[in-house]
C-alpha cells in the first residue's frame, strides 16, 4: 500500500497557511486576488511534476492533466476548491500538528477555551493514535477543501511518476469562490472535457455523497424614513427595526440551522446590517426538495409582504436568486459514477456510507450542468470554524479511493 501520509501532511500545513477567504460582496472572479497566492503555488508544483495542459483560465480556475496510459479509458476529473469560507477568518492559519494523537483532550493553544474533547465528538475518538491537525484556536484551519486540494495533488504526482500503472487521461480541476456558490463557471465543464468528475470535499471516512441540500439566497433591502431622532416623533420609520421584524416572525423553534438536522431543511440569517434608514438582510435557503425550497421561499416574501404593510411608508424588496440544486436529480438518472466510487471504497476495504449532506458542493452545479460529480470524503471536521481538525490517515484513505478510482475506470 502506498503510503502518503508524510506529503499529504507537508501540503495540508503548507496550503493551510496560505490565506484565501472568498468574499461574496465582491464583483470579481476569483471574488479575492489572494486566491492567486495558492493557485500560483499550485500552477507550479503542477508543471515541476510533469503534469500537461497546466493552465489558470481567465475565470480563476485551474486545470491541468495526467496523460493516460489506457487507450480509450474515459476521462475522469478530481475537483477541489481553493478557497475558505468567509464565515470565519482564514488569515494567519497556524497548524498544529498532533502527531499518533493519544486521546486526550486536545487545547488550541491561541485560544485555551477552544477545546476537542472525544467525550463530546465521537469522531474525533475512533481516530485515537492518528496524526491529528488543527489550527490554533482564533482561526479555522482551512482543511475545507485544502485537504482535497493535498490529496489531488498526492494523487497526480504518484501517477506522473509511475507511468506503469494503468490509468485512463487525468484531469484536476481547483476552483475558487465555492464557498460563495461561483466556484463553477459556465465555460468550465467544457474545458475540463471530462465524462465524470468527483470532488474532494467531503468529511467522514466512507461518506460517499450523491445528494446535496438545493439552494437559494434571498436579499432583502429595507429602505425606511430618516429624521433626526430628537424631533423624528410621527415621522421616522427605523428599517433596522422592520429588519428585527422580519427575522422575528419566521418560525425560529423549527427551521434555523441550529434546530434541524438530517434531511429537514432551514432558513439562516447569514448578513445583517445598515442604520435606521437604510438595512439589509441576506437569508439562506436549503431544501433537499424542490417543493420545499420554493415553499421556504414563498414564506419569505409573505413575511416580507406582512411587515410591509404595517409600514406603508417604508419600501421593502425580496429578491431570491438561485445558487445550486441537489446533484440527485440527475445522477438518479444514470449512477455509474456512484457504483464505481463504491466499488473503489469496497476495494480498498471502506464501507460506503451514503449519506445526504446539509450543504452543497461544486459537483451539485457540475451535476446539473451536464457533468455527473459525486462527492468523496476527505476527513474534514467541524469545518467553519475555530474547532476545525483533520485526520491525516484519512486523508492518506482518501488517496488510496482516488487510486483506485482511475483503476476502475480505466476498466470500462
Amino acid at each position: 500500500m502506498v503510503d502518503f501520509t508524510a506529503e499529504l501532511e507537508d501540503r495540508l500545513v503548507r496550503y493551510c497557511r496560505i490565506d484565501t477567504e472568498s468574499d461574496a460582496a465582491s464583483p470579481t472572479a476569483p471574488s479575492t486576488a489572494k486566491q492567486y497566492d495558492l493557485l500560483h503555488l499550485l500552477e507550479g508544483e503542477l508543471t515541476a511534476m510533469g503534469a500537461e495542459d497546466v493552465t489558470l483560465t481567465p475565470y480563476g480556475a485551474l486545470l491541468a492533466t495526467v496523460p493516460g496510459t489506457v487507450a480509450d479509458a474515459p476521462t475522469i476529473a478530481l475537483c477541489a476548491h481553493v478557497d475558505t469560507t468567509p464565515q470565519f477568518t482564514g488569515a494567519g492559519v497556524k497548524p498544529i500538528v498532533h502527531r499518533r494523537w493519544n486521546g486526550g483532550d486536545i487545547t488550541l493553544p491561541d485560544d485555551p477555551t477552544q477545546v476537542l474533547s472525544p467525550t463530546e465528538l465521537p469522531y474525533l475518538a475512533a481516530r485515537t493514535g492518528d496524526d491529528i491537525v488543527t489550527a490554533s484556536g482564533t482561526t479555522l484551519l482551512g482543511g475545507d477543501d485544502k485537504a482535497g486540494v493535498a490529496i489531488i495533488m498526492a494523487v497526480a504526482k504518484h501517477l506522473l511518476a509511475r507511468p506503469g500503472i494503468a490509468h485512463g487521461t487525468l484531469r484536476l480541476c481547483f476552483t475558487p469562490d465555492e464557498e460563495i456558490g461561483r466556484g463553477v463557471n459556465p465555460e468550465l465543464p467544457k474545458a475540463l472535457g471530462a465524462a465524470v468528475a468527483y470532488t474532494l470535499d467531503g468529511a467522514d471516512r466512507g461518506e460517499l455523497v450523491y445528494e446535496t441540500f438545493s439552494a437559494d439566497m434571498a436579499k432583502i433591502v429595507i429602505d425606511g424614513v430618516s429624521v433626526h431622532p430628537g424631533w423624528a416623533k410621527g415621522k421616522l420609520v427605523n428599517a433596522l427595526h422592520l429588519m428585527a421584524r422580519i427575522i422575528d416572525t419566521l418560525p425560529q423553534a423549527t427551521a434555523t440551522p441550529e434546530v434541524t438536522e438530517g434531511r429537514q431543511g432551514f432558513w439562516h440569517v447569514a448578513f445583517a446590517g445598515g442604520s435606521a434608514a437604510h438595512a439589509e438582510l441576506t437569508i439562506i435557503l436549503r431544501d433537499f426538495e424542490r417543493e420545499g425550497l420554493a415553499a421556504r421561499g414563498a414564506m419569505l416574501r409573505k413575511v416580507c409582504e406582512a411587515v410591509a404593510a404595517t409600514e406603508p411608508r417604508a419600501r421593502i424588496t425580496c429578491t431570491i436568486t438561485e445558487q445550486y440544486r441537489n446533484m440527485r436529480y440527475w445522477l438518479e438518472n444514470d449512477m455509474t459514477p456512484v457504483d464505481v466510487a463504491k466499488a473503489a471504497y469496497e476495494a480498498c476495504g471502506i464501507t460506503p456510507n451514503f449519506v445526504p449532506i446539509r450543504g452543497g458542493t461544486d459537483g451539485s452545479r457540475f451535476t446539473e450542468m451536464g457533468l455527473p460529480t459525486p462527492n468523496i470524503f476527505t476527513g474534514m471536521q467541524e469545518i467553519h470554524g475555530p474547532r476545525e481538525w483533520i485526520s491525516v490517515q484519512d486523508m492518506q484513505e482518501s488517496a488510496r479511493v482516488c487510486l483506485k478510482l482511475a483503476e476502475l475506470w480505466a476498466q470500462r
